[in-house]
């Protein structure tokens, strides 16, 4: 055997070396499935389970039941099945038992060999083994790939299409977040919107009660609880068009339209919004006023009150 001919079974055995590791890292994604009733018509509640290199990995959210190519959850009883889940990114192949409609088993999946070059040619890149399973656990398919690109957006890579995934962003949500008045281009501040939960429907609300917030502060007011039906509330105590940073300043302190209504019900009839997050920071609450009215002090103003609660005077 000459060298080149020696050269060329070498790149040859490499070639088939190399083959066989991608083939066996594709095949070592396997691990358990469970299978639950959903209460949401045609769908299942259906979780992957992995364990692998002394970690588990769990996925579980709702699937459409025509998803499962060999799947009848219609038969009474017990049974044996086999079915198969395709998606873009590769297909699962699951076996186990069904019975009443959930059952539980294992699959082994097997990773499309054109998916990592088709996703590149969107410019979608950066998709090894790993991370191809994890897109075809949360099925980013090809066609949502093109259309996350459609849309414009800041930021949009291969992992914030699987956060879109996982967290529910789609061109309906994104044209909906749009309809009501957000540009929404980003794709962090999407993400956290699910998260969140800023809803179109939030926003409208907002934004028909003379605001203009940015993206920022309608996550904030999310995260700390300045609800539609929280601020319907103050409006019924006279606050309708407070400042949406005292509005969230009125959650951090305990602000609540309780509060309001026990002030006002000791005479205090409409306290300023700063004043009101004084009393709430430095405890005074309508038990302490109560109490300095058993003692005689009564008539007290709210500036009065906040200074005494500072000297300590009980």
């Amino acid at each position: 055997m000459n060298r080149r001919d020696a050269l060329f079974v070498y790149v040859a055995l490499v070639c088939a070396l190399l083959g066989g590791l991608i083939s066996r890292a594709a095949e070592d994604h396997k691990g358990d499935w469970t299978l639950h009733r959903s209460e949401e018509p045609g769908k299942v509640d259906f979780a992957l389970i992995e364990h692998t290199h002394g970690h588990t990995s769990h996925h579980e959210s709702s699937w459409p039941l025509n998803a499962f190519v060999g799947l009848d959850t219609s038969k009474p009883g017990r049974q044996n099945v086999k079915f198969t889940v395709m998606h873009d990114a590769g297909r699962f192949d699951c076996e186990g038992f069904v019975d009443g409609g959930e059952g539980t088993g294992f699959f082994r999946f097997s990773a499309d060999a054109s998916y990592e070059k088709e996703m590149k040619a969107l410019g979608f890149g950066g998709i090894d083994a790993e991370k191809q399973y994890e897109m075809a656990v949360t099925d980013v398919s090809l066609r949502f790939a093109k259309e996350m690109k459609s849309e414009n957006l800041r930021g949009l890579d291969t992992d914030k299409l699987i956060a879109f995934r996982i967290f529910g962003v789609d061109a309906a949500f994104i044209d909906a977040m749009r309809s009501a008045g957000l540009r929404a281009t980003d794709c962090d501040k999407l993400v956290a919107f699910r998260i969140h939960g800023v809803t179109p429907e939030m926003v409208s609300f907002v934004n028909q009660g003379g605001y203009q917030p940015d993206e920022d502060t309608l996550i904030a007011m999310r995260i700390h609880g300045v609800t539609p039906e929280w601020m319907k509330q103050l409006q019924e105590q006279g606050y309708a068009h407070v400042e949406l940073e005292k509005l969230i300043a009125f959650r951090i302190h305990g602000v609540s339209p309780d509060f309001i209504a026990q002030l006002q019900g000791l005479g205090y009839k409409h306290p300023e919004p700063d004043q009101l997050v004084a009393m709430r920071i430095h405890g005074v609450t309508p038990e302490y006023i109560n109490g300095l009215k058993s003692h005689g002090m009564r008539d007290l103003s709210i500036d009065q009150l906040v200074s005494l609660r500072i000297q300590g005077i009980d």
